[in-house]
């Protein structure tokens, strides 16, 4: 087991929920404390309050990896005379640094709406609000036959070509390369100052531009030239959407008024609120953690017979009923799901990679309601 650095385990978050997919203004990232430091207790939190702060310090926490950010608007100073200057200061004290994902950990796969869809065994999920395209590109390279296999598998391991549910898909077209090395050269097939024709192949694939580099990467290793010929093309064709909410389809249709009960079992809620005849039939859902106010239209056109989301206003549950569309608000701490998704994909990741680090769960309650 080795030791990690700060830097190592939020390189790792970010590549799983990256900051690029984060709302314009999001408050994301880094908040309190330093990365530059051997990490080996994280703990898992929704809400930073000064008791889940707390917390940390009986666990000897050295990092908090955060849904709702502790610092959404600029401190004029930072004191023990005020929550968030309690906070910050105990967290400096201590040597806790402080690390939020905020609406990146919303729209990434796996993150906290796919949590949400899985809670409530959501079929056939699709994206609600489109926040981001992935960007594609097509990658050609001249290989010689000998080694036409050992690129086009290490090019499908490295990502490249994923088109729906096939991966390492790949064209090739037979040829004849030619060349002729100079001086300072150090051919792998041919002598200096001889022109050499060559049997290849032209490999063609397609990456997702955030992988670039990785597959680059692969195809430098594997490809025996030293002067590897290729070409990249910007594509046109659609890449992966990536957004808030999802939509998907129970397993068996179900009335209202027991879709009602079910959410609460599966998001571990003790109460919902209601918008709604509790007899009409629910079998296509959608869903969006958190504040999902905006978006009643987005749920209505997307064919769901109920949207589940949080913090419902009055005006809104109006709003719904003139749509026809049924809601059902478990509140926003039903996104305590990610406490325990977090963890687990960390704990998953430093046991992979051998980090001698412990991901531990936030225990403390921090929905600021009673229901009486």
């Amino acid at each position: 087991m080795k030791t990690v650095n700060g830097y190592e385990v939020i390189q790792w978050f970010e590549q799983f929920s990256p900051k690029k997919y984060a709302v314009e203004g999001d408050k994301i990232g880094l908040q309190i404390g330093t990365l530059n430091k051997a990490i080996k207790k994280v703990m898992v939190t929704l809400d930073v309050l000064e008791h889940v702060v707390d917390e940390a310090i009986d666990n000897k926490i050295d990092l908090i990896i955060a849904h709702h950010p502790p610092i959404f608007k600029a401190l004029a100073t930072v004191t023990d005379s005020s929550p968030a200057g309690k906070i910050v200061t105990k967290c400096i004290k201590n040597d806790i640094a402080v690390y939020v994902a905020h609406t990146n950990l919303d729209v990434t796969n796996e993150g906290v709406n796919d949590l949400l869809a899985d809670a409530l065994k959501l079929n056939d999920t699709e994206v609600l609000v489109p926040t981001y395209e992935e960007g594609l590109r097509k990658l050609s390279v001249f290989v010689p036959e000998s080694h036409e296999d050992e690129v086009r598998n290490a090019l499908g391991n490295a990502g490249a070509g994923h088109i729906g549910h096939y991966s390492h898909c790949t064209f090739t077209i037979k040829g004849a390369g030619r060349f002729l090395p100079l001086e300072g050269t150090d051919p792998f097939i041919g002598e200096k100052g001889q022109l050499e024709k060559v049997a290849e192949v032209k490999v063609e694939t397609i990456y997702p531009v955030s992988l670039e580099k990785k597959v680059l990467n692969a195809l430098i290793k594997t490809h025996p030239y030293e002067e590897i010929a290729y070409d990249i093309f910007m594509l046109q064709n659609e890449g992966e959407k990536l957004g808030l909410g999802r939509v998907g389809k129970l397993a068996k249709s179900m009335t209202l008024a027991e879709f009602a009960e079910y959410t609460k079992v599966c998001l571990d809620v003790r109460n919902v609120r209601v918008v709604g005849d509790v007899n009409s039939s629910i079998k296509k859902v959608a869903v969006l953690g958190g504040d999902g106010n905006k978006y009643i239209h987005a749920a209505k056109y997307s064919g769901a017979d109920v949207y589940v989301t949080g913090d419902l206003y009055f005006h809104t549950a109006h709003d719904a009923m003139a749509l026809g569309l049924n809601v059902v608000d478990p509140g926003h701490y039903a996104e305590k799901i990610m406490k325990q998704g977090v963890a687990d994909k960390l704990q998953a990741t430093a046991e992979r990679k051998k980090w001698q680090l412990d991901v531990i769960v936030s225990k403390t309650n921090t929905d600021p309601f009673t229901f009486m």
